[in-house]
């Protein structure tokens, strides 16, 4: 019998030995003891053990009855036990409990203040273990093989690094994956944009599954983003465009600027400005155009990171 799905016989009973119902039980209180599962799932499975030990104490009037039920109920108990053993053994598990084997309270307490979780702030109610990103991605790259199911449940944590973790996998997939796997994961990604919830999650990946999977495919969904009610659909746009400009792409980054031109939200004005920033690295004439027309009506935080590397002579014009 493979009592815990492993792949491996347990207990083993010969033909004849004539074991008892009532032997076997002390077998499998052994074995869930060896399972090295939590005191709270070991207990409640021994409770299962000692619930059946009961009804194996009842009178049946028909012995075939008698029969049928006890075999439903150590098929009832074998699966419970694996499927306790299937959950605190799963590859998520392992994840998390590895994740939280790194956290550090003082850092966690910082980020939390550094990407503003207050009340009222654009974190607000983010949960932070304190897990750096180098630490994270060393763990994605040990998950990568994580289905999009798992992931799924990843990136729906109230945990800011389980989230991290979850898009840090779905890169990694992405970049090593075939086209139908990167569909997949583009569109797992767009699905799932109000998970992707404060700067560094989507500044991370947005280029790298957003805006990769479009460079050479109609690009009309960013325009969509950009259009959005969420502050962070908005920064996905604008930061897809990262894989274009490098391409040494520019329309799309100039256009969807200019739609996010006049955004109400700060962490809009330096994405716009960071992307204005990157696109005159690779031709200044491109982004100078561009500052012709709007560098006086654009916020002075968008104008200060899109002039950060122009001569000092130039960035005092434009700030004039």
């Amino acid at each position: 019998m493979d009592v815990d799905g492993d792949g491996t016989t347990d207990v083993s009973i010969a033909p004849g030995e004539g074991i008892s119902p009532q032997e076997l039980l002390p077998i499998l209180r052994g074995i869930i003891k060896t399972l090295g599962l939590p005191d709270k799932k070991k207990a409640a499975l021994i409770k299962a053990v000692d619930k059946l030990e009961k009804s194996l104490g009842k009178e049946f009037k028909n012995e075939h009855k008698k029969k049928v039920r006890l075999e439903k109920a150590f098929e009832d108990l074998i699966r419970k036990i694996r499927r306790v053993k299937a959950v605190f053994y799963s590859s998520v598990s392992k994840l998390r409990k590895e994740l939280r084997s790194r956290a550090s309270p003082q850092k966690a307490k910082l980020l939390a203040g550094f990407f503003k979780t207050g009340k009222g702030e654009y974190g607000e109610g983010d949960v932070f273990l304190g897990v750096t990103v180098p630490e994270t991605r060393k763990i994605a790259i040990k998950y990568c093989d994580l289905s999009l199911a798992d992931i799924a449940k990843l990136i729906r944590s109230e945990i800011h690094e389980e989230r991290l973790l979850a898009l840090l996998i779905l890169v990694h997939k992405f970049e090593e994956g075939d086209d139908s796997c990167r569909n997949k994961i583009f569109n797992f990604y767009l699905k799932n944009t109000k998970y992707i919830n404060n700067w560094d999650l989507a500044d991370l990946t947005a280029p790298k599954i957003v805006g990769a999977y479009l460079v050479n495919r109609p690009r009309g969904i960013l325009y969509k983003l950009a259009g959005s009610k969420s502050l962070w659909e908005r920064r996905i746009a604008i930061l897809a465009t990262y894989a274009f400009i490098k391409a040494g792409d520019f329309k799309d980054a100039l256009i969807i600027s200019e739609i996010l031109l006049n955004d109400a939200h700060d962490l809009i004005h330096k994405a716009v400005g960071w992307m204005l920033r990157e696109v005159g690295k690779r031709s200044q004439t491109a982004e100078k155009q561009f500052l012709k027309k709007y560098y006086k009506t654009m916020s002075r935080t968008m104008l200060r990171y899109a002039i950060e590397r122009f001569p000092e002579r130039l960035r005092k014009a434009y700030s004039a």
